[in-house]
């Protein structure tokens, strides 16, 4: 084999093909901006959403790949990271068909906001296939930067410069705080970089447990902890939510969330295998505080974006459950809530900015009346608020469904019966809501339903907004009641990921032959401590087949 060669096989260029095609969209975004100026604006969007969906049908192609680990051990392309990297291009479609009509009537440029959305797209998506420590901070950077820009972008605006800032000096303390948690993670290993390696080194020189370790994992998972909006990291999420644009809150509340939770489990699962006790029991703290943070406190808002801000908060929570089961059912029921939220949160977005495009507000009391004037909008934010809510048949349900069903299984009762305790709670804000809407009597309408403007959907960028509602309501419904697809592929994307049925089997690491090749040791370096939450089944099929 020749030096070139060597070379290509060494660095597998082509598992980060999707991530290249954002990389050409955002070029062409770019240069048709600056080449035709504002008259770009009629088919750059359309260009962007073409260049995301055929990431997407990449990322797909890419499926079951054999040679996933890319450029020296930075990147690996496995079926947990590709369905991650579709969770965020995917969102990022939606958020651009939303966002057109938004923008524009904001007077500001569209290719510009384009272009950053789409480097926040390419930070997540490296995010969450990165597995090594300068991946993880430069694609973590590249998404928290971007995100800051878009808060600010409306910079007429005196709230959106307010949450830009707020963001901006709480993420910066975030980013610092992780980044001294993973400079220890580098020091203790011995100058190691690559997570696979840093468990190794660990556990060979400490035996797993030391203080400093104990310190990055603090450290680590605080800087996680803002990026997913649990408490008591949170505190930028309300006022970020309600200042900002609401397409870019939109965004964050799922592609960046979705970025958030795929770097918690590669992160954890392997660097933190040794201390997999203590993380679970820190999230079970977070995991509570969130929940009942998130839902009481969402009872007492009176704008519609701050109620959806708490909202956020409490779905972090339950997802949080399946990240301490452990077991393949816990992280698989990670990644359903997460590709169903995509749908039902985005839709609930769409219908806020609609109603917010027609009214000039997002209070709650406005909404009074609504389906006199307006009935798809009021279905569509029907439908995707009981969604949220968890109420049965639509997406939501089965989603909580299995997360509940996967914490349970895991032991974790108590945990459980506190998400079905705050889950009620908060159907009771969604269905307010609903309510309001539907039921209010003529004379009850509120004064901006009663001046509602005639509905044209002719008018620029409003054609767009209407197919993005209407494609996140019917996934919002067919999701639930045809979910076996979303379960067959959450339940295959952790089945056939190394790391995850490592910490599943969990071998002693000192077990592992010194010759054991770098793919085989992907699968072997976990915690003993895990194995209690495995399904038994599952380990004795990995058991019988290991030799």
């Amino acid at each position: 084999m020749d030096f070139s060669s060597q070379i290509a096989s060494q660095l597998n260029a082509g598992t980060i093909l999707p991530e290249g095609i954002v990389i050409i969209t955002l070029m062409v975004v770019v240069v048709g901006d600056l080449i035709m100026g504002r008259s770009s604006s009629r088919w750059l969007p359309y260009a962007a959403i073409a260049g995301l969906l055929s990431s997407i049908l990449a990322l797909y192609l890419g499926w079951d790949r054999t040679d996933t680990i890319s450029f020296l051990g930075a990147f690996n392309a496995d079926n947990l990271s590709i369905v991650f990297r579709a969770i965020v291009a995917l969102s990022t479609t939606v958020t651009i068909l939303m966002s057109i009509r938004y923008v524009e009537q904001a007077g500001t440029s569209l290719a510009e906001f384009i272009a950053i959305m789409l480097t926040a797209t390419l930070g997540g998506m490296f995010l969450s296939g990165a597995n090594e420590l300068v991946t993880i901070f430069i694609s973590l950077e590249t998404l928290s930067i971007s995100s800051y820009l878009m808060t600010g972008y409306m910079k007429r605006d005196p709230r959106s410069n307010e949450a830009a800032l707020k963001y901006l000096l709480i993420g910066a303390s975030s980013s610092a705080i992780f980044l001294y948690g993973i400079s220890l993670l580098y020091g203790l290993s011995g100058g190691e970089t690559i997570l696979n390696e840093i468990s190794a080194k660990i556990s060979d020189a400490t035996g797993g447990q030391s203080l400093g370790l104990a310190i990055s994992l603090v450290f680590v998972i605080a800087g996680i902890a803002f990026k997913i909006s649990a408490v008591p990291f949170h505190q930028w999420t309300p006022d970020v939510y309600e200042g900002s644009p609401t397409p870019v809150v939109a965004f964050l509340s799922v592609g960046s969330k979705a970025a958030g939770f795929a770097l918690a489990i590669r992160l954890l699962v392997t660097a933190f295998a040794s201390v997999s006790e203590e993380w679970r029991f820190i999230f079970t703290a977070l995991a509570i505080l969130s929940m009942v943070l998130g839902n009481v406190v969402a009872l007492a808002q009176t704008s519609m974006k701050r109620m959806l801000a708490y909202s956020s908060i409490g779905q972090a929570g339950f997802v949080i459950i399946g990240l301490i089961a452990g077991t393949d059912a816990g992280y698989s029921s990670i990644v359903f809530y997460l590709l169903v939220y995509l749908f039902m949160n985005l839709g609930a977005f769409t219908c806020v900015i609609l109603f917010s495009l027609r009214t000039g507000t997002d209070r709650i009391s406005e909404y009074a009346g609504l389906y006199q004037k307006d009935p798809l909008l009021t279905l569509g934010l029907s439908v995707c608020l009981l969604s949220l809510g968890g109420i049965p048949p639509l997406a939501g349900f089965f989603g909580k469904i299995y997360l509940f069903w996967a914490g349970w299984q895991a032991g974790l009762y108590g945990l459980v019966l506190l998400a079905l305790v705050t889950s009620v709670a908060s159907i009771y804000y969604y269905i307010r809501v609903v309510k309001m809407m539907v039921v209010k009597e003529p004379h009850e309408m509120s004064d901006v339903v009663k001046n509602y403007p005639e509905i044209r959907w002719n008018l620029p960028g409003m054609r767009p907004l209407q197919v993005g509602l209407v494609l996140s309501v019917i996934a919002t419904s067919l999701a639930g009641i045809l979910s076996n697809p979303l379960f067959t592929l959450a339940n295959n994307s952790v089945t056939s990921t190394p790391i995850l049925q490592a910490s599943a089997t969990a071998p002693q690491v000192s077990q592992v032959n010194s010759s054991t090749s770098k793919a085989e040791k992907t699968s072997a370096y976990a915690s003993p401590s895990v194995s209690a939450y495995a399904s038994p089944s599952v380990s004795a099929l990995l058991k019988k087949e290991r030799p």
